[in-house]
């Protein structure tokens, strides 16, 4: 957004940056004034000062913000996690939110602006600078997690009837360029994108080179409309460090780089592992009543599945108090064929999320997951008929609880690629489901192959 840094920046700082440790974030809070406060805080990078400002309690942050009042680096709003940053902002003056938001990198500001209400994004977006508002204003008409709203709208664009001389040239006179850039790009009268060049090969040619000559023609270009976790895939397929970001029309808008992607493959996969477990966002700095209110509703989703399975468990009352070591052993089947099945099932979406795992070879897989399962089942069936034979002394308990381990063990090879291969042709995110439906699926194939094969044998 702005022209290049006056002051310095986290990321300009020496490579002895000190690392934050307990005892750093102990002698911030014992500093006793703004200035020693400072003066421990200005060699962390911007990252790191985020981290210490999450990790100590509400009111300690108060006070550390205090004493930042006026110097705090705004590249640490950036970093910080949503519901902290709410809590920092609410802290600073508009004018000095609006100073800070100003100094920020397009993509940065985007998303601190994003998250604040309406009325005080309207109040922040006033007092920016003319050209920073109306770039801010139109990164928010982009949906959220697409690319218009991730990219840089600085960019490094030159004429195809340039020589290499002439671009050195304009790089070293025009003070408004982006501070960091890894690739040049070629552009035609309508600014279009015909070719890119990493500044590597300017610096390897001799001046009177053309453009043209040297630079790489139909370059990856992402529609401002992209979801950003496809544009990843593209970076990390293609090994990317940067892309061009196009309108409607074809026109130059902006560019994606690597450290943005990076971000986003990191968040991509969080939410992944969020949703495996039933949670939707990182609540960690949630209130504990806005956290359990946020749980509650998949708990309660897992409290309909256990009473399936009960319910299965209620068919065979009678064998079970003919049998009472049944209800000793019965959990043992369950549970193995829940963790096979999630081992499975965490490959699988993993597999789905990196576009490993597709309709070509999905076959292959779910023949390959069972295979693996039957395999399990047997090595693990006949340590559970060991057990059993040494625990109650009956050979034909420990046959039963084998066969059950075999055929739950099948089950949830099967179960734990093909559901999220289900949910995602269903075009439900196979993360958010799958782990609920394997459960139900284990838990009542377990119960009913151990329970039923034991009335059928032992009664």
């Amino acid at each position: 957004m702005a022209e290049p840094h006056t002051v310095p920046r986290a990321d300009d700082r020496a490579d002895d940056t000190p690392a934050l440790t307990p005892d750093l974030v102990r002698q911030v809070l014992e500093a006793g004034d703004a200035e020693a406060v400072r003066a421990r805080l200005a060699p962390l990078h911007a990252a790191d000062a985020a981290d210490l400002l999450e990790r100590i309690a509400p009111d300690e942050r108060s006070a550390v913000l205090e004493a930042l009042r006026g110097v705090l680096d705004p590249d640490i709003l950036a970093e910080l996690d949503e519901t902290v940053r709410g809590e920092v902002v609410e802290q600073m003056a508009p004018q000095e939110l609006a100073q800070a938001v100003a100094r920020l990198d397009d993509d940065d500001a985007v998303e601190v602006v994003a998250d604040l209400d309406e009325e005080t994004r309207r109040d922040i977006l006033a007092r920016l600078p003319q050209a920073d508002r109306l770039a801010v204003e139109q990164a928010l008409t982009f949906e959220e997690d697409t690319v218009g709203r991730l990219m840089q709208r600085a960019t490094v664009v030159v004429p195809a009837y340039w020589t290499v001389g002439e671009t050195i040239d304009y790089l070293r006179a025009d003070a408004s360029l982006p501070d960091t850039f890894f690739d040049i790009f070629i552009v035609d009268p309508r600014h279009r994108p015909v070719g890119s060049l990493p500044l590597s090969r300017i610096l390897r040619n001799r001046r009177p080179v053309g453009l043209a000559e040297i630079m790489d023609g139909e370059p990856v270009m992402l529609p401002v409309a992209m979801d950003q976790e496809e544009a990843a895939f593209l970076f990390r397929q293609q090994d990317l460090t940067s892309a061009p970001v196009v309108d409607e029309s074809g026109r130059l808008a902006g560019v994606l780089t690597i450290d943005d992607v990076v971000d986003v493959i990191d968040e991509e996969h969080e939410d992944d592992i969020l949703k495996l477990g039933g949670v939707y966002e990182d609540d960690l700095y949630h209130a504990a009543a806005a956290t359990t209110a946020k749980r509650f509703p998949w708990l309660l989703v897992n409290l309909g599945t256990a009473v399936v399975a009960s319910l299965v468990i209620a068919q065979f009352e009678a064998t079970i108090e003919a049998i009472v070591a049944l209800a000793v052993l019965m959990p043992i089947v369950a549970s193995m064929g829940g963790n096979a099945g999630t081992q499975t099932l965490t490959v699988a979406v993993r597999a789905l999320a990196t576009r490993e795992l597709s309709a070509t070879n999905a076959m292959r897989i779910v023949v390959k997951e069972v295979l693996v399962g039957g395999f399990s089942g047997m090595l693990f069936a006949a340590i559970a008929a060991a057990v059993t034979l040494a625990w109650f002394g009956n050979w034909l308990l420990g046959a039963v609880i084998a066969a059950a381990m075999v055929v739950n063990l099948l089950v949830a090879g099967l179960s734990g690629v093909a559901i999220p291969l289900a949910l995602d042709r269903m075009r439900i995110d196979p993360a958010i489901a799958s782990s609920v439906v394997l459960t139900t699926v284990t838990d009542v194939v377990g119960f009913f192959a151990f329970l039923g094969l034991a009335a059928a044998v032992l009664l």
